[in-house]
């Protein structure tokens, strides 16, 4: 059992049998009353936030939460299939909510991280920056260089998104999983 002040930023808790990790925490103390931990949650099965006070006297338990490597196979219809590395023929599927958006950025026999709770997958753990190669893109128009210019492109797994106008067709560029950015150029073709 932990005590108030032990809900600190990245630890996972459990309330009401639901695991939640701890966004902010900030413990304090008003005039003549006893110090209390204001406490912003969010849940790792629904993403939902949560915010709590935990008071001198309550105590909360920690989240048993453990991880797991999956390998990415493919995705079909809305289905994305994964396999343990060790044992190809332990095959399972994972829905569009679970894996989130960033797995349009990851090629297929790539090994992630899993994040579990009583043994079973509650979200996966992506690398922060990718190198794709472009398969598709528009030539850069003379004239439209000024400013921010952007322009679409396609990458190997499918994707598309905007980069600069100088990134040319099996260009190869680094990619922000977190938030869908392009990031540089890390080789010219």
């Amino acid at each position: 059992m932990l005590n108030y002040n032990d809900c600190v930023v990245r630890k996972s808790i459990l309330v009401e049998g639901h695991p939640y990790e701890v966004i902010s925490s900030h413990v304090f103390q008003k005039q003549k009353s006893r110090p209390v931990n204001n406490v912003r949650l969010k849940s790792l099965l629904s993403g939902k936030t949560l915010d709590m006070v935990f008071h001198q006297y309550e105590k909360f338990e920690e989240a048993d939460m453990g991880s797991r490597e999956v390998k990415y196979l493919y995705e079909n219809r809305g289905e994305y299939w994964f396999c343990d590395p060790k044992n190809p023929s332990d095959r399972f599927n994972l829905n569009t909510d679970l894996v989130g958006e960033s797995i349009k950025f990851i090629k297929p026999n790539t090994v992630l991280e899993a994040g579990t709770f009583n043994d079973e997958i509650i979200n996966l753990r992506y690398p922060i920056k990718v190198e794709l190669k472009v398969t598709e893109c528009a030539p850069a128009v003379k004239g439209n260089t000024s400013g921010n210019a952007l322009k679409t492109v396609t990458l190997e797994t499918g994707a598309t998104m905007n980069v600069p106008m100088f990134i040319n067709e099996g260009d190869i560029i680094r990619i922000n999983t977190e938030n869908a950015e392009y990031t540089e150029r890390a080789e010219k073709a």
